[in-house]
């Protein structure tokens, strides 16, 4: 279940304080706490024993007209948005300097999904690992207290080389930060290195320095960094640079799932299946068995209760697909076909096909309407294409079919 985000916002303008309020609620996961004034929001923080995830608030309430509000919020380690009517460039240094995320003058509409926006990237940074390998101690620290603030999970690495047994021992890390100045190995040859293996293409690299003429900024994007910073850098522009890389390639990775994500089921599409499947027929170190999978009688849901349920059926299939099989290629093969492609023995892929399909019988989908029974077709032979691992399952599975259906027939 999704943890609920409860906002405190703070504005004593009524039309103000009414647009905030819908544009958090038009977004399920966030439940605005509505104050007009400091001594509200001093009572709420206080009494109500509520965990705030972050504040929008107001520089000029009739109770407090000279930014008391950001001291209360800030000291209750909330992060602080401020949206204003006023601009005042020495004051928003004092408040970014104080940590306020961001500031925020009232000039256009924009403004107010500006203020949104800046909320929903905190509660998407959530699950963000960035390394930050530099080996000046106070600059990671530095770094790390920015990134923090925006709510980043972050590593560091002291080195170089550090930072490549981090990447190589962690996944999930998504981003890297690398000062260029380093011991062992440096955050240019850094970079290099990590471009030359496709497993970090998607990693998203900032250089920094502190040193060098304006040609190693260049030197850094072409050996493939998403961005670089000289230091000594202002702490809004950091943000800035580290957030519009990230978004860069979220993007690009929403294009890439377009293209190879089936988007009922979640799980590759025919095209990509086939893709991948011939890259890991391609390692002749490793067993491949293919189990090719059909709905028995889907025809039948879908003519009692209507394409609809259908769809609602396939969607919870997929899910209890990656569920059960993680770490292996599944792909939705064409209508109510499911594949899944394991770098195992028959026999084992079997066995575990065994105990999923064990597992579905007992459960009962769409409100408890309608239980499945599915044929499978398994191969593991010895064959020189995707293809013909894939005819091979297909035969089995026509064999399991016109056998009685709920079986599995393999060939190994």
């Amino acid at each position: 279940m999704v943890k609920e985000r409860k906002i405190l916002v703070v504005e004593d303008g009524p039309v103000d304080l009414k647009v905030l309020h819908h544009l958090l609620s038009q977004t399920a996961l966030f439940t605005p706490i509505l104050c007009t004034c400091y001594k509200e929001a001093e009572d709420k923080l206080a009494h109500s024993g509520e965990e705030y995830f972050a504040a929008i608030v107001d520089l000029n309430l009739p109770d407090a007209p000279n930014g008391e509000i950001v001291d209360l919020i800030l000291s209750r380690r909330i992060p602080c948005v401020v949206l204003t009517g006023n601009f005042d460039d020495n004051l928003r240094l004092r408040l970014l300097n104080k940590g306020v995320l961001d500031y925020i003058t009232k000039d256009s509409r924009y403004s107010f999904n500006h203020v949104i926006k800046v909320i929903e990237r905190l509660n998407r940074n959530q699950g963000v690992k960035v390394l930050v390998a530099e080996d000046s101690s106070t600059s990671r620290l530095f770094i790390r207290i920015l990134l923090e603030q925006y709510c980043f999970n972050v590593v560091e690495a002291e080195n170089g080389q550090a930072a490549l047994a981090k990447l190589e021992e962690d996944s999930d890390i998504r981003m890297l930060i690398a000062d260029y100045n380093m011991p062992l190995v440096n955050g240019y040859d850094l970079v290099r290195m990590l471009r030359y293996n496709s497993r970090f293409q998607d990693l998203v690299i900032i250089g920094l320095s502190a040193e060098g003429d304006n040609t190693l900024s260049a030197k850094f994007i072409k050996a493939g960094a998403n961005d670089f910073l000289k230091k000594p850098f202002y702490h809004e522009e950091f943000h800035c640079r580290v957030i519009h890389s990230l978004e860069a390639q979220e993007m690009l990775e929403t294009i890439r799932n377009l293209a190879n994500i089936d988007p009922l089921t979640k799980l590759k599409n025919r095209r990509c299946l086939f893709e991948e499947g011939e890259l890991l027929l391609s390692d002749n170190a490793s067993d491949v068995s293919l189990a090719m999978f059909d709905i028995d009688h889907f025809k039948q849901v879908n003519d009692t209760y209507g394409h609809q349920v259908g769809d609602s059926l396939l969607e919870s299939v997929g899910r209890e697909f990656i569920d059960a099989f993680p770490g292996v290629l599944l792909g939705r093969f064409g209508g109510e076909e499911f594949c899944v492609v394991a770098k195992v023995a028959g026999q084992e892929l079997q066995d575990k096909v065994n105990a999923f399909l064990e597992t579905l019988r007992l459960k009962e989908f769409t409100e408890g309407k309608i239980r499945l029974a599915f044929s499978v077709g398994i191969c593991s032979d010895k064959v020189d294409t995707f293809e013909e691992l894939i005819r091979i399952a297909e035969q089995n599975l026509h064999e399991a079919k016109c056998s009685g259906r709920d079986r599995i027939v393999a060939s190994f």
